[in-house]
């Protein structure tokens, strides 16, 4: 059994959270039993799980300490992050605020991935982000789009995706153009719509200030200062991809997100992030940042669901290859 003495009764509450909601999440996320008495901690559990809690717990008492407000995905984000590497350092990650929300949440990365994917953002004027859902790669991308304009670093925000169907031919769909894109460009009006008022993005993209669109409506124009944000990049084609990638004009800045294991373009034709993945690594000024299911920042269960199908994946392939060597 560990014990551990919280200092100050105040941070100590803050620290465990409304009915100790934070320990419990702490506990289920170590496998662990933790007592709580007053500022007081039992830990009880093996030996190496009960160095990983002690850990999170003096780091993240550290946070509370600079007022950072902790929540229960806080707690499961540093789990996975100290149980990979026991020396990462979470102040240096949760306390990098992106940007502040309306609500006055701030955004900042939860884990080294999405610090080195914010890092590289600002570092380069392309970065490439590829890994599965959950990772945190658009809302990010949207948060640094939002804060580089409220900065005037740049003047103007567009965000695209390209229209791409899911088992849905585009023009069965009813309603007229816009109405049968506007489900493609939802998550983008999402992400906007949470982080600054609603009124203030109505009149910003009545202005054109901030344009969202599918990516064929890029073709022919060149972008200068601008900070761009090309989404579900895997659905692109070569030839939409390099389309893209030369819009970027003067002061621009872009962010190309995408997740190579949910491609829905037809069969035989080929994605222009893999292309992209491929030919561009060595380009200085550019660069690509890697997600993995552990990096996964939503329920725990979505974790274990990418897993699951990325052992299903890896099955179908190594059947495909027995069938192929046997014929």
């Amino acid at each position: 059994m560990k014990r551990i003495i919280l200092a100050e009764n105040d941070l100590a509450r803050e620290l465990c959270g409304p009915y100790n909601a934070n320990i419990t999440t702490l506990a289920d996320t170590t496998g662990i039993k933790i007592d709580v008495r007053g500022n007081e901690l039992a830990l009880r559990g093996k030996e190496s799980d009960v160095l990983l809690a002690e850990n999170i717990i003096d780091q993240l008492y550290g946070l509370v300490k600079k007022r950072y407000t902790l929540t229960p995905l806080d707690i499961e984000s540093a789990a996975r992050a100290l149980r990979l590497d026991s020396t990462c350092k979470l102040a240096t990650i949760f306390l990098d605020t992106i940007f502040t929300t309306v609500k006055k949440r701030p955004i900042t990365p939860r884990n080294p991935a999405q610090k080195l994917y914010v890092d590289a953002a600002r570092k380069n004027d392309i970065v490439f982000s590829i890994g599965p859902a959950g990772t945190g790669k658009t809302y990010l991308a949207m948060a640094m789009a939002v804060a580089a304009f409220t900065r005037g670093e740049v003047n103007r925000i567009v965000l695209t995706r390209p229209a791409v169907e899911a088992g849905e031919a585009l023009g069965f769909l009813p309603g007229d153009l816009a109405e049968k894109i506007n489900p493609y460009l939802r998550p983008l009006y999402d992400a906007l719509y949470d982080m600054l008022p609603f009124d203030r993005v109505r009149e910003l993209i009545e202005q054109g200030t901030i344009e969202i669109a599918p990516l064929a409506f890029m073709r022919g124009r060149t972008l200068n200062n601008s900070f761009i944000i090309l989404d579900e990049a895997q659905n692109t084609s070569s030839e939409q991809m390099k389309m893209f990638l030369t819009r970027i004009g003067y002061s621009s800045r872009a962010v190309i997100t995408g997740d190579i294991t949910q491609i829905d373009l037809p069969r035989g034709k080929g994605s222009g992030l893999i292309e992209a993945k491929s030919i561009l690594q060595d380009i200085d000024g550019l660069a690509f940042v890697y997600f993995t299911r552990e990096d996964v920042v939503r329920h725990r269960l979505v974790s274990s669901i990418i897993h699951a199908y990325e052992r299903s994946y890896e099955r179908s392939i190594k059947t495909d290859d027995t069938l192929k060597n046997g014929s």
